[in-house]
């Protein structure tokens, strides 16, 4: 009881703090910067519709909840790369380890690139293009510390570096989350929360806010636009899990077979609250399917993976694969290599 008195108060906390950050930002669609760190990352979460708050394990769950790395044994490795709408492509790399013996300390680095391929440079004068052509980039490094406090509880926090660029304007700052897991020990249930990108407002710089003057008194002759700042897009997650099925499932026990579902309830400053369902089911751990809907979300639908795991001695070897369903933008793909040792 006095571990749920101090979580208790610890989602207090956080939850009063997200509210008076979030407070004074405008909760409107296409008011904030970098909106590409709310893509959903990680096969497997992808393959159950993002709802992985509550059951990320290892380095891939991260950008969900800091707190995710504390469930590794020992290191944890991961690469995915994603097909996404309109030819953009985003990659990501991760690795954590466990600092001691008593596996109480945990670290990871995770980095998330996104292009977008070329596009043309268009001009006033030149409105079917110049010629030259341009990528829209984005990229975040996160470097994250998560602690075990007891068997059941687990904290996370991640600072991370984020840069935008577009032809010759660019935008860094940077922004930190924070995250827990709560095994219940009720009927199974575990209850994981985290805040994203809590940071500072950013802002366009570099050649492209440039303008030129013609008889100004500046010897460059060119003039700077003022750039208005735009908040980061700050993401507040809740969420649980059940493994339904499965060695250690408190409803129904099986050896061979495992079912997890998954609830997460997300509201981003610049969205609508919107909820998210997924589920995972696992034959001995060795083959995976996953399914995963969304709820009040503009776009995105539903989605499906599956993948297999190779458990070899000392290591363990998973490919997945996601698709997502985006309503009329299309559908995307996405492929991930874990590694466990």
């Amino acid at each position: 009881m006095k571990i749920m008195r101090r979580y208790i108060i610890l989602i207090l906390s956080i939850s009063m703090l997200a509210s008076v950050y979030g407070g004074s930002q405008l909760k409107k669609v296409a008011t904030s910067a970098a909106n590409w760190l709310k893509l959903e990352t990680g096969t497997r979460a992808i393959g159950m519709g993002g709802a992985y708050v509550a059951m990320g394990t290892g380095i891939s769950g991260v950008p969900y909840n800091p707190a995710s790395i504390a469930f590794i044994d020992d290191k944890d490795g991961f690469f995915s790369q994603t097909q996404y709408i309109a030819d953009i492509t985003y990659n990501v790399l991760g690795f954590a380890q466990n600092m001691n013996q008593e596996g109480t300390d945990f670290i990871g680095v995770h980095i998330f690139s996104l292009n977008s391929g070329p596009m043309d440079v268009t001009t006033a004068w030149y409105p079917d293009g110049t010629g030259e052509s341009f990528d829209f980039t984005g990229l975040c490094i996160r470097a994250s510390y998560a602690r075990r406090l007891t068997d059941r509880l687990r904290i996370g926090v991640t600072g991370k570096y984020i840069r935008e660029q577009i032809y010759t304007t660019h935008m860094q700052t940077f922004a930190f989350d924070i995250g827990s897991n709560f095994n219940t020990g009720i009927y199974g249930f575990t209850f994981g929360m985290s805040i994203s990108n809590l940071g500072p407002e950013a802002k366009f710089q570099g050649e492209g806010t440039y303008v030129q003057v013609p008889d100004t008194l500046d010897v460059t002759g060119q003039l700077q636009r003022i750039t208005e700042p735009f908040p980061l897009p700050m993401t507040l997650r809740v969420g649980v899990s059940n493994n339904i099925v499965g060695p250690e499932s408190e409803l129904v026990s099986s050896d061979d077979h495992r079912l997890t579902v998954a609830v997460d309830a997300i509201n981003p400053i610049d969205y609508v609250l919107y909820g998210t369902i997924g589920m995972e089911y696992a034959w001995r751990e060795m083959l995976y399917t996953r399914v995963g809907f969304r709820m009040g979300h503009d776009t995105a639908k539903w989605s499906l993976g599956g993948g297999f795991r190779v458990n070899g001695e000392g290591y363990k070897i998973g490919l997945d694969y996601a698709y997502v369903n985006y309503d009329v933008l299309d559908f995307t793909h996405q492929f991930g290599i874990n590694f466990e040792f």
